[in-house]
């Protein structure tokens, strides 16, 4: 082996795994994508240090900002092993919006940061393809990220992903859940799949029982196992924003990581319990598919999964039919999935959550 201090060679960045070319040329690609993200307080241009918003263009007057940042967690692992990468991106963003229209905030403009080990621009390019489509849905503009290629960091064809969104909602108009009162009822948006938690159980779930991921799913002979897995988390925002404006909401609480069990209570005033009936919405097949695969108790699947409701929306029961009626007409489908009750602030999920698996006799079938 030469020595570079005797033989002169030349170090470079490239020979150090980094190319700063191909993450030139990502811009260059991605800059129509995100051109594609403009609304009025941006222009949705890529390129500067910064990326800058006009709350005066975008029609505020005294705006609050609210904040949020998430990741897709190993849901991307599924993505980076068969070559799914299209959808991640609207994981990406709607982790992070679905975060910020709950607090009655308007998602503005999105960030974000893809890392690995060796750019590879197709895969780049269909991920930040998928974050511009999930802007373009939840109305916010992409103005810009950063790409950090770390050769020693991830392994070859690994990545990660991080996202950061901010939003505004006028003073006095945000939503707190201090408005939530005993007699209220809770309804549940349907969620488009398992969204984007839970899949350190699902990856365990496929790698223990054999799952052939590419096989149709016995759940859905029509649908592919993979397929129904990595559905992309629905984005809620366009549909819940003019509720939200009408003042006919109290509360409304993003299903992720913790399950109906620990985010509902997330917008409850002390002395207040919410009270879920499993029985008030079918449970999804695949629910009940991961529930037979894995045997898991129904208050784990309650904690783990979203169960089918990907949004709880808290309402005074006299607008409970307007609310729903609107949602509707917005394109969710909707379920009156509880109550507010006088208690010890929570959620108890009940009913006849322990006959999923029950009701699915395809559900325990081996699947490899």
């Amino acid at each position: 082996m030469n020595d570079p201090e005797t033989s002169g060679e030349s170090y470079t960045y490239a020979k150090a795994g980094v190319s700063i070319a191909a993450g030139n040329a990502l811009v260059t690609a991605i800059g129509p994508l995100a051109k594609s993200t403009a609304r009025p307080g941006a222009d949705a241009s890529l390129g500067g240090f910064g990326g800058f918003f006009d709350l005066k263009a975008a029609g505020y007057k005294d705006p609050l900002l609210v904040a949020a940042n998430d990741g897709v967690g190993t849901k991307l692992k599924l993505a980076i092993d068969h070559d799914r990468h299209d959808g991640v991106g609207i994981d990406l963003v709607a982790m992070c919006v679905n975060d910020l229209i709950v607090q009655g905030a308007e998602p503005l403009f999105f960030l974000d940061y893809f890392a690995c080990a060796k750019l590879e621009n197709g895969v780049a390019e269909r991920v930040i393809a998928g974050i511009a489509d999930g802007c373009r849905q939840a109305g916010c503009a992409l103005i810009g990220g950063e790409t950090a290629e770390m050769p020693g960091m991830y392994a070859p064809g690994d990545y990660d992903l991080a996202g950061f969104c901010v939003g505004a909602v006028e003073r006095g108009e945000a939503l707190t859940g201090a408005k939530v009162k005993a007699g209220d009822l809770i309804l549940g948006l349907a969620s488009s799949g398992v969204h984007s938690n839970g899949f350190s159980l699902v990856r365990r779930l496929a790698a223990d029982k054999g799952w052939k991921l590419e096989r149709p799913a016995l759940f859905d002979l029509e649908q592919i196992l993979l397929d129904a897995l990595i559905e992309p988390t629905r984005i809620y925002v366009k549909s819940l924003l003019p509720v939200v404006r009408s003042g006919r909401i109290a509360a409304l609480a993003h299903i992720t990581g913790g399950g109906l069990l620990e985010n509902i209570p997330r917008v409850l005033p002390e002395g207040l319990h919410a009270q879920v009936e499993a029985d008030a919405w079918p449970q999804p097949r695949l629910m009940a598919f991961l529930q037979a695969q894995g045997n898991i108790e129904p208050g784990e699947m309650a904690r783990t999964f979203n169960c089918g409701i990907g949004m709880a929306v808290v309402v005074a029961s006299e607008q409970a039919s307007r609310v729903s009626a609107a949602l509707v007409e917005a394109g969710e489908t909707v379920f009156t999935i509880g109550r507010i009750e006088p208690g010890t602030k929570g959620c108890t999920v009940s009913g006849s959550a322990e006959t999923w698996s029950a009701r699915a006799p395809w559900a325990a079938t081996h699947h490899g």
